[in-house]
């Protein structure tokens, strides 16, 4: 079994380093809360101080990280895991952030013999939990191949993108799709009630219909349909609207650097930074419903 470090035991990287425990892997744990440490402490991890450290001793290393200058900080940093991990050491960035970003990373570790990955993941804090992620993953051939055991300890689908920053890439474009997705099925049934139609006649139509999609069969915005959905309990977060906000900005980013033409990715973030403005950031994304309601 691997000796892994953990970096960022947040609402995600905690279940997952969790599951690694599980499955019988010896972890180390770095967190800026200590709390976060303790509750991987409890469950039989280990505590370390630094990235250093742990990058140090490892034999893999997993980040999860707010955005991509914590990741530039962490990876390239004087005390970071490029200068510090040994020759060989698979190092797997778990972060959503910018293509760049991730691409630079990896061209570091690799000029040090380090085997690195970018793989961003779909599932939200239940899929973590339950082990059911899923992995977008971006690197060479030879790192996907070791990493692949210990992904499989974390996610249900582990999907090979390509080379570096095309988890990336895949990450910011499914998620596009969702914001977009979602906003629409929003619309829908608030255009529904004002025509008198039932929430629950329109779902059983539309999920079986052509404008069946995720946001409409797994994530309804409307309480009741879909019981499991964060409709049904006030729209507490699986994923928050600022979460969401902060990838349709990457993918709106990417699409300025290559030239790409995204008008309903544009129309989301706008939608998304005036419902997060409203006071709504920390709401799940789906609670969309609410501001389209006004």
């Amino acid at each position: 079994m691997a000796r892994i470090g953990f970096i960022g035991l947040g609402n995600m990287g905690l279940p997952m380093a969790q599951n690694l425990l599980k499955a019988g892997h010896q972890v180390e744990g770095v967190d800026l809360n200590p709390a976060s440490v303790e509750r991987l402490t409890a469950s039989g991890g280990a505590s370390v101080e630094t990235a250093k450290i742990a990058a140090s001793r490892a034999d893999v290393v997993i980040t999860m990280l707010p955005a991509g200058k914590h990741v530039r900080e962490v990876y390239l940093g004087a005390n970071g895991i490029v200068e510090n991990a040994n020759p060989g050491t698979l190092l797997i960035d778990c972060s959503t952030i910018d293509v760049e970003t991730a691409r630079e990373v990896a061209a570091a570790a690799e000029a040090r013999g380090l085997l690195m990955l970018d793989a961003p993941v779909s599932g939200g804090v239940g899929g973590a939990a339950a082990g059911t992620l899923t992995f977008m993953v971006g690197g060479s051939a030879q790192a996907f191949t070791s990493a692949q055991p210990i992904l499989d300890k974390m996610g249900k689908t582990i999907v090979h993108a390509g080379g570096a920053g095309n988890g990336q890439a895949a990450k910011i474009c499914n998620n596009m799709i969702l914001g977009i997705s979602m906003i629409a099925v929003s619309e829908a049934f608030v255009l529904a009630e004002k025509l008198g139609l039932d929430h629950q006649k329109l779902f059983d139509i539309a999920s079986k219909a052509s404008g069946q999609c995720w946001s409409m069969t797994t994530y309804c915005p409307v309480p009741g349909p879909v019981p499991t959905s964060p409709a049904n309990r006030d729209y507490q977060p699986g994923f928050t609207a600022a979460m969401m906000l902060k990838d349709l900005r990457l993918a709106q980013d990417a699409a300025k650097a290559a030239g790409a033409k995204t008008e309903l990715g544009a129309d989301a973030a706008r939608i998304y930074s005036a419902y997060a403005d409203s006071g709504e950031a920390e709401r799940d994304f789906s609670g969309i419903i609410r501001f389209i309601r006004g």
